[in-house]
C-alpha cells in the first residue's frame, strides 16, 4: 500500500513538473474565463493543484473567482468600517509589498503612508511575487487587529528587509486588515 502511494505521488508530481515546462503556449490554453483543475483523491489523500483564470482583458484571478463589480476604493474602506467593527465585501487598491518567500501575503496603499495587510483565506492560495505597483480587486473580510511583534518581523523579513529594520520592530500595532477568498489582478 505504501509503495503505491509512492507511486501515485511520484506519478502526480511528475505531471505537475511535465505540465509547467516546454509547454507551448500556443497550444491547449483554456478558454477564457476557465480555471483549471488538477484534482487527485488516493485512498485519503487529497492533492488539488489549481492555476489563475486566463479571461480576455489580460485579467488574472487566484482562489475565488471575482469580478471588479460593486467594489469599493481601499482608501474609503476605514470610513465604511466606522458604523462597524468589520467589512465584508470588495475592495480595489494598489500592492505595495508582497511576500518574497511564497506569495502568501501582499499589503496595499490606503494613503498617508499607511498600508493594509492582505493574507489569504485558510492560506489557500498565493498571488504572484512581482505584484507590487499592481491595482488588484480583493474580496473578504476587512478588520482592524493588533499585530504582535513577532508577526510584524516576520512580514518584515518576508518582504526582504535588513536586519536593522527587523530589530527595529519593538511595539505591537493596531492594523487594517483583510482575509481575502478571491483576488482579482487588473
Amino acid at each position: 500500500m505504501k509503495n503505491m502511494l509512492y507511486v501515485i505521488a511520484l506519478a502526480a508530481g511528475t505531471f505537475v513538473l511535465a505540465s509547467c515546462g516546454g509547454k507551448d503556449k500556443d497550444k491547449d490554453e483554456p478558454a477564457d474565463g476557465d480555471i483549471e483543475d488538477i484534482s487527485l483523491n488516493t485512498t485519503g489523500m487529497q492533492l488539488e493543484f489549481a492555476s489563475y483564470i486566463t479571461t480576455g482583458d489580460s485579467a488574472r484571478h487566484f482562489g475565488k473567482g471575482i469580478s471588479a463589480d460593486g467594489s469599493i476604493n481601499v482608501k474609503n474602506l476605514a470610513g465604511e468600517m466606522k458604523t462597524s467593527e468589520t467589512y465584508t465585501g470588495k475592495v480595489t487598491g494598489t500592492v505595495t509589498s508582497v511576500c518574497q518567500n511564497k506569495g502568501c501575503w501582499m499589503k496595499l496603499d490606503i494613503g498617508n503612508g499607511q498600508t493594509m495587510m492582505v493574507t489569504f483565506k485558510d492560506y489557500g492560495f498565493f498571488v504572484p511575487k512581482d505584484l507590487t505597483g499592481s491595482t488588484v480587486v480583493i474580496e473578504g473580510a476587512a478588520a482592524i487587529e493588533t499585530v504582535s511583534v513577532a508577526d510584524q518581523q516576520h512580514y518584515a523579513k518576508d518582504a526582504g528587509k535588513s536586519e536593522a529594520e527587523i530589530k527595529a520592530i519593538t511595539e505591537p500595532k493596531q492594523e487594517l486588515s483583510f482575509v481575502a477568498d478571491g483576488v482579482l489582478i487588473q
